[in-house]
């Protein structure tokens, strides 16, 4: 049985959350990737959960068929431009991204280019903060970029603001004038997309419900539970300055991947899965589940949160990954 006896489930309830602070990564802030793709998956997708009818909304989607792919392949210098058939999951950061992919290549697990819009509406102060965030830990620096209502990007993405929405692009490296001409594809195109669903929800991650409220301190104004490209389960709450989402890595070398884990000073285990640890310093938890699964419980921005509180979330939703 992967659970393992949890002998101090009801004191940890009781455990109140403490403080908040902020993200960043080069193709824009994002969450490290959900899933592999360096190869197939060695055993039967997590089952898939039950549905509600919100799921159907796909508007990034509708962004990606609004635009032209010519272009997109021609500015790019690519050898294809074709739409991911299926949206891969939002992407969660502050803000969350709706997203949909061109595939840029004839052969597998090519480059891609990702087409985001924000969930939540944004503001100036949004984009600022955004850029602040990227700033903190930049791989390239970051410079103005004119479209829409302005925004930044570097040879690999782009960010702007445009009708109250921030949008992202971000792909292989190409140059920013090259981004940016993308973007004005962008800009083009956008009049008139429907308003996303706020709630897009799987009745399997509503059992974590409760417990994200308590780490997130606040409750979700948004939701974003789909799954990943391969089939496994990916649930998100959106807060207005705050998210907390869960999913599945399929990574042939787990074990070997827990070790920095098993020895950072920051690590607390806990008893989930075949091993599981909450960093007590960034809030993530992390649960192997066998040889070959990594199960991520990520909340952002990544902050001092009582583990207990973290464990309390993990617990809610290890069901759904180690069954």
């Amino acid at each position: 049985m992967r659970i393992r006896r949890v002998v101090t489930v009801s004191a940890l309830a009781t455990v109140v959350l403490a403080g908040c602070s902020g993200p960043g990564s080069e193709t824009a802030p994002s969450v490290p990737p959900l899933v592999s793709t360096s190869a197939p998956p060695s055993e039967t997708p997590s089952e898939t959960p039950s549905t509600t009818p919100s799921e159907t909304s796909k508007v990034a989607d509708t962004l990606c068929t609004r635009m032209d792919p010519t272009l997109v392949q021609t500015t790019l210098a690519v050898p294809a431009a074709n739409i991911q058939p299926r949206n891969p999951p939002a992407e969660f950061d502050i803000p969350t991204y709706d997203v949909c992919q061109f595939i840029l290549s004839t052969v597998p697990d090519g480059p891609v280019l990702r087409v985001g819009v924000s969930v939540l509406p944004a503001t100036k102060a949004t984009l600022t903060a955004t850029q602040k965030a990227y700033a903190a830990n930049p791989r390239e620096p970051a410079l103005p970029a004119t479209v829409g209502d302005g925004g930044y990007g570097t040879s690999t993405f782009l960010v702007f603001l445009l009708d109250g929405k921030l949008y992202k692009l971000s792909g292989p490296k190409a140059t920013l004038a090259k981004y940016v001409a993308v973007g004005q594809e962008v800009v083009r195109q956008a009049p008139g997309l429907p308003e996303p669903e706020r709630l897009i929800t799987r009745s399997d991650c509503d059992r974590g419900s409760s417990a994200a409220e308590k780490v997130l301190s606040a409750a979700p104004v948004a939701r974003r539970d789909s799954e990943t490209l391969v089939g496994d389960l990916v649930c998100g709450w959106i807060a207005p300055t705050s998210v907390l989402s869960t999913s599945l890595r399929r990574e042939p070398d787990a074990k070997a991947l827990m070790a920095p884990l098993r020895k950072a000073p920051t690590s607390q285990s806990i008893p989930l899965g075949d091993e599981a640890y909450v960093d007590t310093a960034t809030g993530r938890t992390t649960i192997r589940v066998g040889d070959d699964k990594i199960v991520d419980l990520v909340p952002l921005p990544a902050r001092r949160i009582n583990p207990d509180l973290m464990t309390q979330f993990a617990l809610a939703m290890s069901p759904v990954y180690t069954r």
